[in-house]
C-alpha cells in the first residue's frame, strides 16, 4: 500500500545496513547533526518577546531573529548540495557545524537588533551546509530497508535538538540572561560538532567539478516534476503552521490570564518528545495505509490540534500542542522521505529543494502570523493555520492524481537527459 513508488536509484546506492557498528555510527552522527542544527535555529524562538520588549519592536519585526535566519538558510541550501557533491557532504557537513557553533557563541554579544540580526543571517548561510547534504547522505549510503528509521531518527535530533533549543534558552533567561542562554549553547554545539566529526564515515559519492550550468540544470528539472512539487507544497505549508504556532504561542502565555514565565512557557516544548516518537514511529503505519493516507491524517490531527488550543483551559492548550506537533512531525517524516525516495537523480538538489520550501514556509508564514496576531489575536493565527492546512489536504488530493495518472519525466527526458544535458 506504499503509494510513492522507489526510484530504480534507491535499490543501488544503498550500502549500510541496520544491526551494524557503521550504521550504529552514522546514525549518532547524524542525530548529533539534527540536534545542533535545531538547537542553533530556534533557540531564539522563546526570545521573541524578550527581543520585542528590550529592542522596542512590533512582534512581527521581533520575529525576524528567526525569520531571517530561516530564509537566508532557504536560499544557500539552493548551492550546498551541489557544493558537497564537489567538496565533499562529511566535509561540508562538518564546516557547518562548526562555523553555526561559533556564530551561537557570537550572538550573545550582539548588543543591538541589527548586530542580532546580522549575526542570524549569517547562522542561516551556515547551517544550509547541513540539512539537505544530511538528507542526501542518507538516501546514498544506506539500505533501502534501513532508511526510513535512520530518517526517523535524524529528524528526531531535529526534535530533541528544538525542544532543548527552546526549554534551555527560556530557562536561562528567567535564571541568568538570554546571552548567557546562547553563549552556553555554543559552547555545547562546539563539543556536539566535535563529535560528528569523529563519528560520521566519509561518503561514498564520488567528487564531481562544481559546474553552475548542473546545479541551475538539476534544480530545474525537479521542479519541472509534478509529483515532487506537491511534496515541496507540502513542506511549506506544514512548516509554515507549525512555526507560527509556536513563535505567537509565547506571547499568548505571556499575557493576560496566564501570566506565565518564560521558564514556565518553554515546558511545552516537552511535547516535542511526542513529536520525536511520532517521527520514528510512523513508519509502521506508512507500510500498512500509505504514504498520502498518513500525511493526509498527520495534517488532519494537526488542525484538530490547533483547533483545540482555542481553549481557555491550559491543559486543553497543552493538549492541543501535543497533538499539532505530532501531525507536524509525522507528516515530515513521510514528506521528506519520499523525496529521496522519488527523486531519480542529483538527490541532494531534490532535498535541497524540499527544505527550500520548508524553511521558505518558516519565514513567510512565521513573520505573517504576527500580522494575525495584532489584527485578531490568537483566533486569527488559529485561522491562518487551519487556511494552510486545509490547501495541504487539496494539495495531496493532487498529488493522488498525479500519481495515478503516471506523469511522465519532464519534457519527455530521462533524468540523466534533464540534469545531463
Amino acid at each position: 500500500m506504499n503509494d510513492i513508488p522507489p526510484t530504480h536509484s534507491t535499490r543501488e546506492l544503498g550500502r549500510i545496513r541496520s544491526g551494524t557498528d557503521v550504521y550504529r555510527r552514522v546514525n549518532l552522527a547524524l542525530f548529533v547533526a539534527g540536534f545542533v542544527t535545531f538547537i542553533t535555529l530556534y533557540d531564539v524562538q522563546p526570545l521573541l518577546p524578550v527581543f520585542s520588549r528590550e529592542y522596542g519592536v512590533a512582534p512581527a519585526l521581533g520575529s525576524l531573529p528567526l525569520s531571517i535566519s530561516t530564509c537566508t538558510l532557504a536560499i544557500a541550501m539552493l548551492f550546498a548540495g551541489t557544493l558537497s557533491e564537489t567538496w565533499g557532504r562529511k566535509q561540508i557537513m562538518t564546516g557547518a557545524l562548526f562555523v553555526t557553533s561559533l556564530l551561537a557563541l557570537l550572538s550573545a554579544y550582539s548588543h543591538t537588533f541589527a548586530s542580532l540580526l546580522f549575526v542570524r543571517l549569517l547562522q542561516g548561510f551556515a547551517l544550509a551546509g547541513l540539512p539537505a547534504v544530511a538528507m542526501a547522505y542518507l538516501g546514498e549510503e544506506m539500505d533501502a530497508a534501513s532508511l526510513g528509521p535512520a530518517m526517523g531518527l535524524y529528524i528526531s535530533g531535529n526534535a530533541v535538538g528544538g525542544m532543548t533549543g527552546r526549554i534551555f534558552t527560556a530557562t536561562m533567561t528567567d535564571l541568568v540572561s538570554w546571552r548567557a542562554a546562547l553563549g552556553t549553547i555554543g559552547i555545547l554545539c562546539l563539543v556536539s560538532s566535535w563529535i560528528f566529526m569523529k563519528s560520521l564515515p566519509p561518503s561514498h559519492l564520488h567528487r564531481r567539478p562544481f559546474e553552475a550550468r548542473y546545479l541551475v540544470t538539476s534544480l530545474g528539472y525537479h521542479l519541472k516534476e509534478p509529483k515532487l512539487r506537491c511534496l515541496f507544497g507540502i513542506a511549506f505549508i506544514v512548516v509554515g503552521s507549525f512555526v507560527t504556532l509556536y513563535n505567537y504561542l509565547t506571547f499568548r502565555l505571556l499575557a493576560s490570564p496566564y501570566l506565565l514565565s518564560q521558564s514556565h512557557v518553554s515546558l511545552i516544548f516537552l511535547v516535542y518528545l511526542l513529536g520525536s516518537m511520532s517521527a520514528t514511529g510512523i513508519g509502521h503505519f506508512v507500510n500498512r495505509f500509505g504514504r498520502l493516507a498518513m500525511i493526509r491524517f498527520s495534517l488532519c490531527a494537526m488542525a484538530a490540534g490547533a483547533a483545540l488550543t482555542l481553549a481557555t483551559p491550559l491543559p486543553l492548550i497543552v493538549a492541543g500542542v501535543g497533538l499539532f506537533t505530532c501531525g507536524f512531525f509525522g507528516a515530515h517524516a513521510i514528506a521528506s522521505s519520499s523525496v529521496s525516495r522519488m527523486a531519480t537523480t542529483a538527490r541532494a538538489q531534490a532535498t535541497a529543494l524540499y527544505l527550500f520550501f520548508y524553511y521558505l514556509g518558516s519565514s513567510v508564514a512565521g513573520t505573517a502570523g504576527g500580522l494575525f496576531w495584532k489584527a485578531w489575536g490568537w483566533s486569527g493565527v488559529v485561522g491562518l493555520i487551519c487556511l494552510l492546512l486545509t490547501a495541504g489536504f487539496f494539495v495531496t488530493i493532487r498529488l493522488s492524481s498525479i500519481i495515478h495518472a503516471g506523469y511522465p519525466p519532464p519534457n519527455g527526458m530521462t533524468p540523466v537527459e534533464a540534469v545531463h544535458p
